[in-house]
């Protein structure tokens, strides 16, 4: 199951090539936010991450709501989260 997981943006690491790092329940990954590039995305922010890319800009309150809900999901929320752990845009292919 591919799920879009809430995740906080901690450091816009490549602003050019629109990339940065986001927590996702202390799993930390460089993911692209190309998508949401007219949207100002800054450290702090929320947004919600499918497959390597912020699909959406999320408020806190939303995020903490589709966290817990997920993990009342139980193994999905797991499995969902070990995929994001296992996985990374590298920066050093650019």
């Amino acid at each position: 199951m591919c799920l879009g997981i809430p995740g906080q943006i901690v450091e816009i690491v490549d602003p050019g090539a629109h990339l940065a790092k986001v927590d996702v329940s202390g799993v930390r990954r460089t993911i692209s936010i190309r998508l949401l590039a007219e949207q100002d995305v800054a450290a702090g922010d929320w947004v919600l991450v499918h497959v390597g890319f912020a699909m959406a800009k999320i408020d806190e309150r939303e995020a903490a709501l589709t966290i817990e809900a997920m993990r009342r999901m139980g193994q999905a929320f797991d499995d969902e989260l070990a995929a994001f752990d296992s996985t990374a845009i590298s920066l050093e292919s650019r």
